[in-house]
């Protein structure tokens, strides 16, 4: 019962409708594309269950729509990051924000071209707005890459000087952020694989996963963040973490 009531309490909030309808488009894809390859017999329900991933991501795409403002907002709050102490950390999180802020309306021009709204080449908004999703998943994984270092220094030079040991409950705040970073750098490196697999063929693997591989890919990154965001409402008691846009 407890599990029934957490998850309309998710479904209650965008993001964590988003975050379910994710972690569901992926999964199909992946059974889908593993009943494909595998399963010849099966095959019709592999064909049905990669339609049903493709309305599902159509679907958040459609919702991304009104995310702009929420982005502004966020990027505009945030600014040059004058509360960060690490210069590194504040530059890589300006270049993601910008990167976050110019790739919506390139994907609703995409979407728009699609849908015969706009009389424009599709495919080409549709690279800028991946192009722009990998390079803040890019530097996500940098940022995320700097602070377990950071982090793992602070730990290491706390057991080096006896003196200047820190206390056990800041030791272990200090454990849980380094696994949070652990969990948020494994989401970005599946996003961002799939990323550059959407990319025009030639860039890297672009073009080369099969379904399956897609499909767990974004499977892997979405249940990460369900466990992430899951963690974060336990602790804070406050139903969703803080976002300023979804991931496709």
């Amino acid at each position: 019962m407890a599990v029934v009531t957490g998850l309309a309490s998710a479904l209650e909030s965008y993001r964590g409708r988003d975050r379910l309808i994710r972690t569901l488009g992926y999964c199909c894809q992946l059974v889908g594309g593993v009943l494909l390859e595998q399963c010849p017999a099966r095959s019709e329900v592999g064909t049905r269950l990669l339609a049903v991933s493709a309305q599902l991501s159509h679907c958040r795409t459609v919702l991304r729509l009104f995310d702009d403002l929420a982005m502004f907002l966020y990027t505009k709050q945030y600014g040059l990051g004058p509360e960060e102490e690490d210069a590194f950390v504040r530059g890589v999180s300006v270049l993601s924000n910008i990167a976050d802020q110019l790739y919506y309306p390139c994907e609703h021009l995409a979407w728009a071209a699609d849908a015969k709204v706009l009389h424009v080449d599709s495919a080409r908004w549709w690279t800028l707005s991946t192009a722009l999703w990998g390079l803040s998943l890019l530097l996500g994984v940098a940022r995320s890459l700097w602070m377990l270092q950071k982090l793992r220094q602070r730990l290491q030079s706390s057991k080096a000087a006896f003196t200047s040991r820190l206390p056990r409950s800041k030791r272990r705040a200090l454990e849980a952020q380094m696994r949070s970073e652990v969990l948020t750098l494994l989401s970005n490196l599946a996003d961002l694989a799939n990323a550059v697999h959407w990319l025009p063929p030639g860039v890297l693997w672009a073009g080369r996963f099969p379904p399956w591989l897609v499909g767990l890919m974004g499977t892997v990154s979405s249940l990460l963040s369900v466990y992430q965001a899951a963690r974060a409402g336990g602790q804070t008691g406050a139903g969703d973490q803080t976002e300023a846009g979804s991931s496709p």
